[in-house]
């Protein structure tokens, strides 16, 4: 079996003395699989050469990490850059979450020609890699937008190949796969449409097999299936000297104040600014909140090389600030935001939290929404967007966010922090439970059921 992403289990740094350190790749898809694959030497792990840390590794051969049968491979560095700054981030991104400033943006023109064939050159090179690497009848499961063309390449070049594509982002509505020009549309859809193409929630693959139909004028084979965190690694983590120590610091910070609570990166589909001017409305609309309730928010960057994410932090800072001048005593500062990476103090921040805001305009599936009531402590109240993908799972026990409405969102803080707590603690059980109950096993599972019966 081969499994195709773009960031792989590990990344490389180079070492002052010339040797290469690794250590474990980021995102939600690498902690979903690496636990299932690490040990395994049936399953070669295709994944891109990232940063130049990760290049040179490859060609001082010192690419190999104990557990995994990795390939690196190493698109030409521009033609990367395009394939994934321009179109995957700043073309696909957008579309799926529905975040184009459509007076605006987006502008296809040359630039962006030339940057889609660079997309077309490095799906094609990932496709090579699979056909040379890949054994007779091989299942090969692709994973998310940044290799939407690789299923129809494969399937010309290796048709006895048995292949699946996952799409971990939304899909957008029908409507809007025309804001592409034609025969991007048509190109990209096609090449899903020749493979099983799975989703995270039955919404996100309904969306896409209207804008198949759409364009195509055929239905698609689709399937639906999730994960959920894994359990065993939280608890590691929450038991680590740098969550414990993060916790301590957490209490000694709010004391007995109740605790809202964020994380995630600074994306601009994760809502952040308008969940601070919620916050600010709560503050508004209920004085007996006031120097009662600290609104934590641990985030972190993203995507920087984009001018929209830059200014987005801005946007972020100031809000917060505004937030904070407004309503801080000398004792009391009710939003706290820091832009630290840190996972283990985000793991203490959800055990610690009271309510947990999840707001995001739309979300494949949002793991945070999972996390929280896994690791919580104080029987968590979620609030949480309908624009997530876990709100298809977890709904009817949570509070609902419309995530363009302040003043529902604002509501919906005052629900959750003056929630009974009997009914905290049954919304929260229910809450464990469902997040519990979709290992990552059983989704790669049936990624690899829907591959093997695919003609």
């Amino acid at each position: 079996m081969i499994i195709v992403s773009h960031r792989g289990p590990v990344s490389f740094t180079r070492e002052p003395d010339g040797t290469f350190s690794s250590r474990r790749g980021a995102g939600g898809v690498v902690s979903a699989l690496s636990p299932l694959i690490e040990g395994r030497d049936d399953i070669v792990w295709i994944a891109a050469a990232i940063g130049d840390d990760d290049r040179a590794a490859v060609a001082a051969d010192a690419a190999g990490v104990a557990g995994f049968a990795l390939h690196l491979v190493v698109p030409d560095s521009t033609d990367h850059r395009l394939h994934y700054d321009v179109v995957s981030n700043a073309t696909l991104w957008f579309l799926f979450h529905g975040l184009f400033d459509l007076p605006r943006r987006p502008r296809f023109d040359q630039h962006f020609r030339s940057s889609w064939t660079a997309y077309r050159t490095v799906n094609q090179v990932f496709a090579d890699a699979i056909c040379s690497t890949a054994g007779e009848g091989d299942v090969v499961l692709v994973q998310d937008l940044q290799f939407a063309l690789v299923p129809a390449m494969v399937r010309a070049a290796r048709p006895d190949l048995r292949l699946a594509h996952f799409t971990h982002t939304p899909f957008c509505p029908a409507d809007d796969i025309r804001i592409l020009p034609d025969d991007v549309a048509k190109e990209l859809l096609t090449s899903m449409a020749s493979a099983p193409a799975g989703f995270h929630t039955e919404r996100w693959a309904a969306n896409y097999r209207a804008c198949v139909e759409e364009i195509l004028g055929v239905t698609p084979p689709t399937f639906v299936s999730t994960f959920g965190p894994n359990p065993a690694a939280l608890a590691a983590t929450a038991a680590s000297p740098q969550a414990l120590e993060a916790g301590a610091r957490l209490d000694a910070e709010i004391g007995d104040r109740h605790l809202v609570f964020r994380t995630d990166r600074i994306e601009l589909s994760k809502n952040i600014a308008r969940g601070f001017l919620a916050f600010d409305r709560l503050l508004d609309l209920h004085p007996q909140w006031r120097e009662r309730v600290v609104f934590a928010a641990f985030v972190y960057p993203s995507r920087e090389g984009l001018a929209e994410y830059l200014a987005y932090r801005q946007e972020i800072e100031q809000t917060a600030q505004r937030v904070n001048e407004r309503w801080a005593t000398d004792d009391w500062k009710p939003v706290w935001l820091d832009t630290h990476d840190d996972f283990a103090r985000s793991v203490a921040g959800l055990q610690r939290a009271d309510v947990l805001l999840v707001n995001p305009l739309r979300d494949g599936l949002n793991l945070v929404a999972k996390e929280g009531p896994l690791l919580s402590t104080r029987d968590v109240v979620v609030c949480l967007s309908r624009g997530a993908g876990a709100f298809d799972e977890l709904g009817p026990f949570v509070v609902e966010v419309h995530p363009y409405d302040i003043e529902q969102t604002a509501d919906a803080l005052h629900r959750a922090l003056t929630m009974d707590p009997g009914e905290r603690a049954s919304r929260a059980a229910d809450l464990r439970r469902l997040a519990g109950a979709r290992p990552a096993s059983e989704w790669l599972d049936e990624q690899v059921a829907q591959a093997a019966s695919a003609t």
